[in-house]
């Protein structure tokens, strides 16, 4: 990367986790290493931090309580969950938090560098385009802001939620390809990307349940369409 990029590390396995510092480290990132969940939290509140990089079962604080006080604080910094637990009921819950990428142990530190590059590129790509402000019925969206508002009432999204929403606007009333969403959003189509596709869909269902006009079909076998009212 170009720029000075930090990242909060928080790993319980003593020689995992100063292995995974060293090596991110070498590529250019500059990398503070946490225990533990209550140690991470700290860090957080006192630091500024570019990403996330989370275990999930740590002592004190584990990484999804952890997740979500940092949610709390600051709904963009970039989360990657690094994980023993494969189930599906462990995966969703990650997604549901907020999570960027959920890396399944045993994993390739390359395969890690590659998926932080990815998350930061398109945070960096997010940021650095122009505003632009989609009418949704009645609802006002801007993707930069990463604002939803329907009269007087205004949600914040997350980022992953931004991205999704602001690609099915650019697909309004149309068919968005499921694995072209997954590709643009999450890079990789596999299980777990395909999961959290499915969690962020329901989120934002939910955000836009005050406008009747408005609607996230699913298309079977194909993908997603957004219905929204075409105007007059």
């Amino acid at each position: 990367m170009d720029e000075n990029i930090k990242i909060m590390l928080c790993e319980d396995d003593e020689n995992l986790g100063m292995l995974l510092r060293e090596y991110l480290q070498a590529k250019g990132f500059t990398t503070e290493l946490y225990p533990d969940g209550e140690a991470g939290y700290r860090a957080f509140t006192k630091q500024k931090f570019d990403i996330c990089i989370l275990d999930v079962m740590m002592p004190k604080k584990d990484g999804f309580t952890l997740a979500q006080e940092i949610r709390q604080s600051n709904v963009d910094v970039p989360i990657i969950f690094l994980t023993a637990k494969q189930l599906k009921e462990d995966i969703i819950e990650g997604f549901k938090i907020g999570a960027d990428d959920y890396i399944p142990k045993p994993f390739s530190m390359e395969e890690l560098v590659l998926r932080v590059e990815a998350i930061l590129r398109r945070v960096r790509g997010k940021k650095n385009k122009d505003t632009s402000v989609y009418k949704l019925g009645n609802f006002t969206f801007d993707t930069q802001k990463q604002l939803l508002q329907i009269g007087e009432k205004q949600t914040k999204l997350t980022t992953k939620e931004n991205e999704l929403l602001a690609l099915l606007c650019s697909h309004a009333n149309e068919i968005l390809q499921r694995d072209f969403a997954l590709k643009t959003i999450w890079i990789d189509d596999n299980y777990f990307n395909a999961r959290s596709m499915d969690v962020y869909i329901t989120k934002l269902r939910k955000h836009l349940k005050d406008d009747p006009q408005i609607e996230i079909i699913n298309i079977h076998g194909k993908g997603y369409k957004l219905i929204i009212p075409s105007e007059d």
